[in-house]
Order: structure tokens, then C-alpha cells, then sequence
């Protein structure tokens, strides 16, 4: 009876042990595993395996055949505004295909739970994304070149293997280039010698364009011998030798726990509510950005992103003129993203996440701690200290940082999507990396060169530019919103303004997509506002959210300069449409190799009315960068932003009730 009763308790306790490990493993699994709870939910690694294998059965694709870009295809607005937890919704990816040897684009669309291929188009005379293995492809084509390898000889660089070759799309094209129609890259080459950090030895006046189609050289140019630098311009730090003394331990701690929420991608934080998506090309987005005001919960935006961006040079030099690179649409800057480390990109507080993607093969991968998201103090929110009472009031500054960086060739880029207890919501760029140099003879500035600055011994620092996009679908307090331009003014003195001391603004509807292509004016303060249409404060006026310019600059490249015409949304500050679910870049679905007028002109050429309606804010930003010594070997990280900014949404300061 004892032995029966033992083996029965060893029996039970091993089924206890074995129901444990099941749900353990289950638990693992499910946490693996990413939810699809909600219609903007990103592509799970299955769905990526099942939109190509579709694609597959039903189109017969070369060998050749890559996927540039693999992404949700985003539902239906209104689906997703009305969507409720547990109701049904639909599934669908969208993919780029690109045949080389046959040089055609195709655009497809899977319905992920029919498991059927619902659109499959043609894109003619376009060109997407350059893929990695085009990068291998370039450099081998190049390498194997007997021109380059003279040209490389002639420098005395006998050690083809201490050559780096670094590949761009080609930029401006000459006309030969457009007729042919091929798909085309540039390589520039750099002396590696025994350093790993090689882009201070550009071998100047070389540049080998390589048809992509055929796998040969198109052209090759070589304008001269130019001294190059051999210094080891490695920089970390057994390279540098002597460190300047190390700070003590600033530590950042939340003994408490964070207080931010993560359900499925949604973010709750201090009022704020918003959904999160890491594209492919734009990367990292935001969606349905709501705030809590009392009981009533108030939508902000329904969608903002990074467009596109453009980095032109200013030299005239046939071999730097064409490098006007658009970052977003030619190179994919989401699958450039960086993986990130606690207590370096992002303070120790934070907390990193995954993202999943898929390589041009059309396999799924996983890319960890792409996302960051972190809060941190930033000085004073509000304050008063009242003399008579000598009461002191005031509240700390408490912002919530979702970020990603990403590095593009020698640039690296964060965008910083920063949310503020006042309701405000702010985009913050970071520039960093490394300067494109050009390789010189000079030693010391010369006055003859003026297209930029002098950064190192035999190193040219090139005067260029930054132009970022962005693309904000505004639903403030609901879709139907109008755009205001407000402007500033000092009125003349007369017998109503006898000191000339009056300031009077002004706000104008912008009441038409062609007469919403606006600009700053510093004269005047300019701001503009979306605000609601059919709604009013508790002070008669509409609630609104304004946005706050930073620092900005002009487009330098003149009229008629083919990049002026390629990237036309760099040239002017604000762009408004109204709401199209097909326009989401402002240069153009495929940049790359295109033609003028793509983007931004071509959604506003059928002028629609702008008043009353689900319009889109572009905002675009620039940044004029004349290289200094100081940005050598690595730039210091230069910022540059805006603000989303409530005027009239709130009765009264929204965070005047924190407790301290």
C-alpha cells in the first residue's frame, strides 16, 4: 500500500513537472511569437515567409529576382479608426520586386489570410532601392576593371586589397545615362591601408559607374593623381592613445519601474497613447497619436513618418557634382538601422526592442534593439516664485524618447520622436558620423577653394546640405481640420499706435493645395496651425496644434539645377495636401534614377480645397553644414528638430495639476 501510494505521488509530482515545462515552453513560445491584435500590428516573420511564397506560385520569378522592399500594406484609414479590440480586420503585405536581368520593377499586394496574390503591377521606368548584393556585385566589377586597377597603380597602391570601394546611386545622371534607362551605381574608391577607418584616404578624381544590368563598367573617369592622406585616423581607443580623464558615475536609475506601458506596440504614457511601426524604407513611424484630456480621449495625428531626405554636395567637380543622395528612398533607411546598447545610444533606464525585416531574398530576419525608448529629465517645466508669499512653485520636466539611429555609409542619422507633459510632440534629427572628405594637395586653407573647409592635413571637408521630410497626417480633434499661416507684425506708428510698440498677428487659411507651398519668414515668425473645422474651445475658438519651426535653412542648389528639380520638396519649407492613402514620399515612390516632378508637385497639381477636410502637413527641415576641423574624425552630434505645439486644445496647461 506505502509502495503504491509513493509510485502514485512520484507519478503525480512528474506530471506536475511535465505540465510545468509545457507551459513554460508555451510562454516562450507566445512571447516569441508577436501578436497580430490590431490591423497596423508589423509583418510577423510567418506572414513575410507567406506573401513571398505567394508571390512565388503565382509569378515566375529569375534567379536574379530580389525583394527591395518587403512592408505592411497599410489598411484602410477608416478600418482603423473604427477598429475595436477582438473585431475582425484584414491582412495584406506589400512588396517590391525588381527583375536585374530583365531591368523591371513590379509592385504585388498579398492578402495574408486568403494566402492569394490580390494586385500585381508593372512599374515602368523606375528604378527602387539598391540591394546588398548589388553592393558585392559593384565592388567586384570594379576591383576586376583594368582601368581601376591602373588608376589605383599610378598612386602607388600595388595592394589592390588595402582599396575600399564604396558604391551610391548615381545621383544626377548625364543625359547618355537617362536614355539608356540602365540601372546604374557609382563606386568611390578609399585607401584602407592597415587602419579599418579608411574614409579619411579618399584616392580623389576616381569614379567607376557600374551598369548593374549587364554587371560591366558604363564609364570610368580618372581626373589626375591627388595626394591622399596615410594617416591612421583609427579612433578608438587603443588608437588614441592618451584619454582625457574619465567623468565619475552618473547614474540613472528608476528604483520604481518605468512609467510607460507596451501592449502590442501601443504606448501609454502620461496622457499620451500612440502605436508604433518600424518600416523598411522610412523606418521608425508613429500612428494613431491620441491624448487624454479628463475622461475624453483626443486624437493628435493619425500617421507621421520620415518621408525622404537629400544630402547635396556643393562642389561643381564632375566627380562630386553628381552626389545628392536621397537617404530614404535610394538606400532603405529602416533596413539601415543600428542595433542600440543600454547606457550608450540610449540612457540605462531605457529599453530596447526588436524589429523584424526582410532581406532581398525575401527571408524574414530578426533585427534586436533597433528601438529605443527611454524618459528622461529635462530641466524645468514650469515655474513661479512668488516674492510676497516667497512661495516657490515649480515641477520638473519629465519627456518620453522613442528612437532609432541608423548609419548610411559615413553619416549616421537618429530620429528622435519626443512626447512632453504639456501636450507638446517634438522631432529631433541627430547628425553624426563621419564628414565625406576629398582628398588635396593643400596643407593649409586656401582662399582659391572656396566649396568648403580645410579638416585635416590633405583633407577637404566639402560644403553640403541635409533636407528631411516629414510626412504628418493630422487628425486634430478628428479629421476634419483646416491649416492656418500665422504671421507676426510690427504695425507703423500712427494715431492708433502713437509709440509703435503694437504687435498684431494675423492668420490666413491656406485654402488650396497650390497656395499651401509656403515658406519661413523670420521677419514675420511665421508658424502654421491644423486645426479643427467644425469644433470650438471652450473660448469660442478652434482647437489647434501648431507647428514650431527650428532652425532651418534654404535649399542652396540654383533654378534649373537638375537636383532643384529632383528633389523640388527641399525648396520650400510646407507643403499641404489633402489626405491621399497613395502619397507618403515627398520625392517620389522610387527616387532613385528619377525624373523631375515626382512627389510632392504631382499630388498638389489638382489643387483640391484644403478647408474642412483630412489634410496632410509636410514639413521639410535643412541643414547647411560647412565643415570644421572639429567635425574630424568624427562630427559631434548636431540636432535639429520642430515641435507639434497645442494653441487652443487645451483649456489651460495641461500639466499644471503634476504633482511635485
Amino acid at each position: 500500500m506505502i509502495k503504491r501510494l509513493k509510485r502514485f505521488l512520484w507519478l503525480a509530482i512528474a506530471i506536475i513537472v511535465m505540465i510545468s515545462i509545457s507551459l513554460g515552453l508555451m510562454e516562450i513560445l507566445t512571447a516569441q511569437q508577436p501578436s497580430i491584435s490590431h490591423p497596423l500590428s508589423s509583418l510577423t516573420e510567418a506572414e513575410i515567409s507567406t506573401a513571398v511564397s505567394v508571390i512565388k506560385k503565382e509569378k515566375t520569378l529569375s534567379e536574379m529576382a530580389a525583394f527591395p522592399l518587403i512592408a505592411l500594406q497599410e489598411p484602410d484609414k477608416e478600418e482603423v479608426l473604427n477598429f475595436t479590440p477582438g473585431k475582425a480586420f484584414g491582412r495584406k503585405a506589400f512588396l517590391v520586386i525588381y527583375e536585374r536581368s530583365q531591368n523591371k520593377t513590379y509592385e504585388g499586394i498579398v492578402d495574408l489570410k486568403s494566402k492569394t496574390l490580390s494586385s500585381w503591377q508593372e512599374i515602368p521606368s523606375v528604378q527602387p532601392a539598391i540591394v546588398n548584393s548589388e553592393y558585392q556585385l559593384g565592388i567586384q566589377v570594379i576591383k576586376a576593371d583594368p582601368r581601376w586597377q591602373k588608376a589605383m597603380q599610378r598612386r602607388g597602391i600595388t595592394d589592390l586589397d588595402r582599396v575600399k570601394i564604396s558604391l551610391w546611386a548615381p545621383g544626377i545622371l548625364s543625359k547618355q545615362e537617362e536614355a539608356a534607362g540602365n540601372r546604374l551605381c557609382r563606386g568611390l574608391s578609399y585607401y584602407k591601408g592597415e587602419g579599418w577607418n579608411y574614409y579619411g584616404s579618399p584616392i580623389e578624381g576616381v569614379v567607376a559607374t557600374v551598369n548593374l544590368n549587364t554587371g560591366k563598367i558604363a564609364s570610368f573617369v580618372d581626373r589626375g593623381k591627388v595626394p591622399f592622406s596615410q594617416e591612421n585616423w583609427n579612433y578608438d581607443v587603443k588608437s588614441l592613445g592618451k584619454l582625457l580623464s574619465p567623468l565619475k558615475a552618473l547614474n540613472i536609475s528608476q528604483p520604481n519601474g518605468k512609467n510607460f506601458q507596451i501592449n502590442d506596440r501601443k504606448i501609454s504614457w502620461q496622457g499620451w497613447n500612440f502605436r508604433y511601426l518600424m518600416h523598411p524604407r522610412s523606418g521608425l513611424m508613429l500612428y494613431e497619436v491620441t491624448y487624454k484630456d479628463g475622461e475624453n480621449i483626443r486624437p493628435v495625428l493619425y500617421r507621421a513618418s520620415l518621408s525622404e531626405m537629400v544630402v547635396p554636395y556643393g562642389d561643381p567637380d564632375p566627380t562630386w557634382s553628381f552626389r545628392n543622395a536621397f537617404d530614404v528612398g535610394e538606400y532603405n533607411l529602416g533596413l539601415l538601422a543600428n542595433s542600440m546598447e543600454l547606457g550608450k545610444e540610449i540612457p540605462e533606464n531605457g529599453l530596447l526592442l526588436d524589429a523584424i525585416f526582410a532581406n532581398e531574398q525575401g527571408e524574414p530576419y530578426k533585427m534586436p534593439g533597433v528601438i529605443g525608448i527611454y524618459e528622461r529629465d529635462n530641466g524645468m517645466l514650469w515655474k513661479h516664485y512668488d516674492y510676497n508669499t516667497q512661495r516657490n512653485d515649480v515641477r520638473r520636466n519629465r519627456e518620453l524618447v522613442l528612437t532609432m539611429t541608423a548609419a548610411v555609409d559615413n553619416y549616421d542619422y537618429s530620429i528622435n520622436w519626443i512626447f512632453h507633459q504639456d501636450g507638446t510632440l517634438e522631432v529631433q534629427n541627430e547628425l553624426t558620423g563621419i564628414v565625406l572628405a576629398q582628398g588635396t594637395a593643400a596643407e593649409k586653407q586656401s582662399e582659391d577653394n572656396s566649396y568648403g573647409r580645410l579638416i585635416g592635413k590633405n583633407i577637404f571637408g566639402v560644403n553640403h546640405q541635409h533636407f528631411f521630410n516629414y510626412r504628418l497626417d493630422l487628425d486634430v480633434d478628428g479629421k476634419v481640420n483646416s491649416v492656418m499661416e500665422m504671421d507676426v507684425n510690427a504695425l507703423p506708428m500712427d494715431e492708433k499706435n502713437p509709440l509703435g510698440n503694437a504687435i498684431a498677428i494675423t492668420e490666413t487659411p491656406l485654402t488650396k493645395e497650390t497656395a499651401a507651398v509656403r515658406n519661413l519668414d523670420m521677419k514675420h515668425n511665421r508658424e502654421w496651425m491644423i486645426v479643427s473645422a467644425d469644433k470650438k474651445n471652450a473660448l469660442g475658438a478652434a482647437p489647434g496644434y501648431m507647428l514650431m519651426p527650428e532652425a532651418n535653412s534654404i535649399f542652396f542648389p540654383v533654378e534649373g539645377s537638375k537636383i532643384r528639380k529632383r528633389a523640388q520638396f527641399a525648396t520650400h519649407h510646407i507643403w499641404v495636401t489633402k489626405y491621399k492613402p497613395d502619397e507618403l514620399y515627398a520625392g517620389g515612390n522610387y527616387p532613385n534614377q528619377t525624373q523631375a516632378g515626382k512627389g510632392l508637385p504631382k499630388y498638389i497639381a489638382d489643387d483640391e480645397s484644403l478647408i474642412g477636410e483630412d489634410i496632410v502637413l509636410w514639413y521639410t527641415m535643412g541643414v547647411t553644414h560647412i565643415p570644421r576641423s572639429e567635425d574630424w574624425p568624427v562630427m559631434p552630434v548636431h540636432r535639429v528638430g520642430f515641435k507639434l505645439v497645442p494653441r487652443g486644445f487645451f483649456s489651460r496647461n495641461p500639466a499644471i495639476n503634476l504633482p511635485e
